[in-house]
């Protein structure tokens, strides 16, 4: 996957979010999206998600040479997000069957349960779980994703100490040949990043 934005901007109203932005991601690497709160970052992965339009400048992906078109990049991407919402009526089983009928899983389902620490409520209604569950199981549906790109925001929200230890590891042993692109301002959440962009420099 190798991603390309020429001169990228996002409004809302008359207020100009980022403006200008130029960056060439490419596959196998991890970059991270630094900012503090509210100043575009996740916007920016929305945008390149394909999620939010942008407002001028153009974005260009390609995967194995061949250019995707951007209605279709859903397809080769897999997010994490505290504004994606989980299907709270279903269990995590259900979640996941219903996740890999979109989108096909790297693993069984009881495997990924297991790796996540919640096979023990693999049938309790996600409404029951607490948010550091939630964001366990949001991760697992982004993680084990066959896709070339995985981005995450704000990855480690809601998660404790044993939490994070999981987040790292999942990055360690479920990212390779992976684009990742992570938008945070919390540096043990970006640290082993090959590259960091500063939002700020784009206003």
């Amino acid at each position: 996957m190798h991603i390309k934005l020429t001169n990228t901007g996002k409004r809302f109203n008359r207020e100009w979010i980022f403006r200008h932005f130029e960056y060439e991601f490419l596959s196998g690497k991890k970059y991270a999206i630094t900012g503090s709160n509210g100043s575009g970052k996740s916007t920016l992965l929305q945008v390149i998600s394909g999620s939010i339009s942008h407002n001028e400048g153009k974005i260009e992906m390609t995967l194995n040479g061949s250019p995707l078109i951007e209605e279709n990049c859903f397809q080769h991407l897999s997010i994490a997000a505290p504004y994606l919402e989980l299907i709270e009526e279903m269990t995590a089983t259900e979640f996941l069957n219903f996740h890999a009928s979109l989108k096909p899983l790297t693993h069984s389902i009881e495997y990924i349960l297991s790796v996540i620490n919640l096979e023990k409520a693999a049938q309790k209604q996600i409404r029951y779980y607490s948010s550091g569950m939630k964001q366990r199981l949001k991760l697992a549906q982004a993680f084990f994703c066959p896709t070339p790109l995985l981005l995450l925001d704000e990855p480690t929200t809601n998660l404790d100490a044993e939490g994070i230890s999981l987040y790292h590891q999942l990055i360690t042993e479920h990212t390779h040949q992976k684009l990742v692109i992570i938008s945070s301002n919390d540096p043990q959440e970006y640290s082993f990043c090959d590259e960091v962009i500063g939002i700020a420099n784009y206003k």
